[in-house]
């Protein structure tokens, strides 16, 4: 059985490199992550985020030339939630892609919010890579 997903993206006048060099370094993540997570520490060899609903671990893929950025979120639960995030080269700029997939314990009104939030991370990413 698959989940519903949505991709969500957001196009980035800066390399795809720089992008992914910034976003690949999770002592980043707070800076522009921050309707997900509010500090990163590192714990046991894994990241470990502190956010509204606890904290949480997050394990991301090794660093790699493809601009894959996937990371799998464990929830205080224990749920284990995968996230895939990709930067793309496009011409001069980049696209970052995040794909959230719409898990079943969330209702439509949990997910809507979850992708409003992830736009709005996107779009902090976009600010702060555009304009420092």
């Amino acid at each position: 059985m698959t989940y519903p997903l949505k991709n969500i993206s957001i196009s980035i006048n800066r390399t795809a490199d720089e992008v992914y060099q910034f976003t690949s370094n999770p002592e980043n993540l707070p800076k522009w992550a921050s309707g997900f997570v509010h500090a990163v520490t590192r714990q046991n060899g894994h990241w470990v985020g502190e956010t509204d609903f606890g904290n949480v671990i997050i394990d991301f893929t090794a660093p790699n030339s493809f601009g894959i950025l996937d990371h799998q979120v464990t929830l205080p639960g224990g749920e284990a939630v995968n996230n895939p995030m990709r930067v793309i080269k496009n011409n001069l700029g980049c696209e970052v892609i995040f794909t959230l997939f719409w898990i079943p314990s969330r209702t439509v009104e949990q997910f809507n919010e979850d992708v409003r939030l992830v736009i709005g991370d996107l779009q902090n990413l976009k600010e702060i890579l555009e304009h420092n």
